[in-house]
């Protein structure tokens, strides 16, 4: 998904393996894009785990978190902006307050529906 303030941009979808970037668009709006196209936002679905690499060091500090991390692509439905990620230890936060230049790398890009575990086992 991309933030709808992001609605204004070019767009295509997160590939898995491509490393893009946190990037503060015009409009504000914190989204991903390719380092060799800041013009066009990166829409990510939610479930996509991701790497996140250069996390700032007062994000690091309010969430318990490292400087690199992996997390799940989220929907925030609280605030203005609803494009966020969960780290592994149940902390969520908007791409917003992550701020710009922190490298992502996604890492699966859920090529396919998946089912809950326990659901899976009895198929």
């Amino acid at each position: 998904m991309c933030d709808y303030s992001l609605e204004m941009y070019r767009s295509q979808p997160a590939r898995e393996g491509v490393e893009y970037r946190t990037h503060r668009f015009p409009s504000h709006t914190v989204g991903l894009v390719s380092p060799a196209d800041t013009q066009t936002a990166v829409c990510v679905q939610c479930g996509m785990q991701m790497r996140l690499d250069g996390i700032p060091a007062d994000i690091r500090r309010e969430f318990g978190v490292g400087d690199n991390e992996s997390v799940t692509f989220i929907r925030i439905e609280d605030g203005m902006h609803h494009d966020g990620v969960a780290f592994a230890n149940g902390q969520c936060v908007p791409l917003q307050r992550l701020g710009p230049d922190i490298r992502v790398t996604v890492t699966d890009a859920l090529a396919g529906p998946r089912l809950p575990e326990r659901i899976a086992e009895t198929a």
